[in-house]
């Protein structure tokens, strides 16, 4: 079977070094593709640099900071490329990258893949894709881990890819709408994965599709930016699945009230909590979505749940 044809989707904002050096990879790739840059208003004349240095990828200008589902829909719109990989700007894919990302899609029944992302040095992993328990808490998989160690399998369960360098079959991320650009930032890679997972679609992780992923650097880890998007992801989250009125729903309170507890006791704010009520009050009014098997199955237990919540790094910022 041909290869299909790739677009790769880079939101920025601000951060042209990274933006660089991640071009600067995806240049090497041995698999030909369509590299779309979306700015949301960066501060720093990324704008002019990509077009002085880089006058092969495609820009498109948001005119404001629109956020990353907004960002990533607008990019997907302007390409047609059978897979959509999108990349964090802090992120510098190996050659093959591409290639073996990709390669799974020759089975019509995958909607999305996963990569393996590693810190800086390579020995040790930062994502391979993402996972859930059953209150929708969302987990980075085999963070911390060493790298060699690492299958195409493993616990938790993938449910989907990291939002920082994942693929998707056009066809899948259409028919499910897109990304839902209620959710500014934090979240949004776990509510597609829900989504992709509810309408059907597999997904599988890669182990030998690699890049380093700088982590941290475009939002910086805990700040209080952070803790608020995410609790907002969380709350939104929360009620658009309906998860407190679930089984799940005593177990989701009881650890939403011991992670945000221990945030104010940390941070010394309320971002965290401030983050979740406008979450929740965004999804007054929006239909339910289903939950997947394979999130409500999770084996993920209350105990493990909080410890993960507290030693990884925590998609959900807090």
């Amino acid at each position: 079977m041909a290869s299909p044809a790739i677009d790769v989707v880079i939101p920025v904002h601000g951060g042209w070094q990274l933006t660089r050096r991640c071009l600067e990879h995806l240049a090497a790739q041995t698999a030909g593709h369509t590299v779309t840059v979306v700015d949301n208003a960066s501060p720093d004349g990324t704008l002019a640099r990509l077009r002085a240095e880089f006058p092969d990828v495609r820009v498109l200008e948001m005119g404001v900071n629109a956020g990353f589902a907004r960002a990533v829909n607008r990019g997907v719109a302007g390409g047609t490329g059978d897979v959509v990989v999108l990349l964090n700007n802090d992120v510098e894919c190996e050659p093959e990258f591409l290639a073996r990302l990709t390669a799974p899609f020759d089975d019509p029944a995958i909607g999305s893949a996963a990569g393996l992302l590693l810190r800086p040095g390579g020995e040790r992993v930062d994502a391979f894709g993402i996972a859930t328990d059953a209150t929708l808490a969302c987990f980075v998989r085999h963070q911390g881990g060493r790298s060699e160690a690492v299958g195409a399998g493993g616990t938790p369960p993938l449910l989907g890819p990291h939002g920082a360098a994942a693929a998707y079959r056009r066809r899948a991320l259409e028919a499910i709408g897109g990304f839902d650009e209620r959710i500014f930032f934090y979240g949004e890679d776990l509510d597609v994965a829900l989504r992709l997972r509810a309408a059907g679609w597999r997904t599988v992780a890669v182990a030998d599709a690699r890049a380093i992923h700088l982590g941290g650097a475009t939002a910086g880890k805990r700040s209080a930016w952070q803790r608020e998007h995410g609790g907002f992801g969380r709350g939104y989250l929360l009620r658009r699945y309906g998860i407190l009125r679930s089984r799940a729903g005593l177990r989701a309170l009881a650890t939403e009230a011991i992670v945000v507890a221990g945030d104010l006791a940390i941070s010394r704010d309320t971002a965290a909590l401030r983050g979740r009520r406008a979450g929740w009050l965004a999804a007054s009014g929006c239909a339910r979505r289903a939950v997947p098997a394979e999130a409500s199955r999770s084996p993920v237990g209350f105990v493990e749940s909080l410890r993960r919540r507290v030693t990884d790094y925590d998609l959900e910022g807090g």
